[in-house]
């Protein structure tokens, strides 16, 4: 059969699976971080940027929620001022964060509006101190002191955790026709501008917004086993017991538990995905397969 006879045929395939998907989540609310290579890599990026028109244009009503770590390293270094970390969180004080705004509220946050509106989208670039979406509180570490072991405060700046999310200006945005795409930084009750973590702000939004689904983007195939296997399908007490028994560790921890942390609060999918591949957004939502890994809020039927 050649290839002009087949390629209809596969059309029409793809629109029928996802013909399903898309009455279902039709008016649903679905929160999408964006970060790893994805943001990098133009292809991905515009790839990006048209599955979230297409979700807009079917009905969905998407929230992007972007990080930017590495943009924030390169201005850092081209200043002169060095990155430091502590348990993989950005040690900030004053001129530090001052960089981080300058690059997530300004240089990224256009960056991927313009993305989405030069693909038919009509994107709106907020971080979360505009109309008091983010309320946050300072993030204190702890650790042990070098002189004598015992846990102490460690000081790390302007880093900061969600302490109340309002989501009046995202209602209005996401229920109309726009789409609404949020920079990670907060504000205190001290009045002092705070970062914080990407995937905790999307997992917080999600859950305030009664989303459908949360999805994060990452540089991996998803969650793995112990024989390098793609796991799916999980509910929150598998993902616990593999927490427990040590399969899920290291880096892949912390997104773990922001995407349990959200089924267990009212979201009832979370998806970890691959965003080295093109169009993985919609190859998650809109197909049978998927592309990464799914946790549900409760056990599927």
């Amino acid at each position: 059969m050649s290839e002009s006879s087949t390629e209809p045929a596969l059309v029409a395939h793809v629109l029928t699976e996802a013909l399903p998907y898309i009455r279902r989540f039709r008016g649903k609310t679905i929160v999408v971080k964006f970060g790893g290579n994805a943001m990098v890599d133009d292809a991905l990026k515009r790839s990006f940027a048209r599955d979230i028109v297409l979700m807009k244009l079917v009905g969905f009503n998407p929230v992007v929620v972007h990080g930017g770590g590495p943009q924030i390293g390169k201005l850092l270094e081209r200043i002169g001022k060095e990155s430091r970390f502590i348990e993989g969180m950005r040690v900030t004080d004053a001129e530090t964060m001052d960089v981080v705004e300058m690059v997530l509220g300004g240089l990224v946050n256009k960056e991927i509006v313009q993305l989405i509106n030069g693909q038919g989208g009509r994107a709106v670039g907020l971080t979360g101190k505009d109309g008091g979406l983010i309320r946050a509180r300072k993030l204190v570490l702890s650790g042990a002191t070098p002189s004598d072991g015992e846990d102490a405060a460690l000081d790390i700046g302007h880093v900061g955790e969600v302490a109340h999310v309002d989501p009046a200006v995202v209602d209005m945005l996401d229920t109309g026709e726009f789409i609404p795409v949020i920079a990670p930084i907060g504000v205190g009750d001290d009045g002092r501008s705070y970062n914080i973590n990407a995937d905790l702000v999307a997992g917080k939004l999600a859950e305030v917004l009664r989303a459908e689904k949360l999805i994060l983007l990452t540089n991996t195939v998803g969650l793995l086993d112990r024989q390098g296997e793609l796991l799916t399908g999980l509910d929150a007490a598998r993902v616990r017991d593999l927490i427990a028994d040590g399969t899920i560790h290291g880096g892949m921890l912390p997104k773990i538990r922001c995407a349990l942390d959200a089924v267990e609060h009212g979201v009832r999918d979370a998806h970890i995905i691959d965003g080295r591949v093109t169009h993985a957004v919609l190859l998650e939502l809109f197909t049978d397969s998927g592309v990464g890994t799914l946790i549900r809020s409760r056990r599927s039927d």
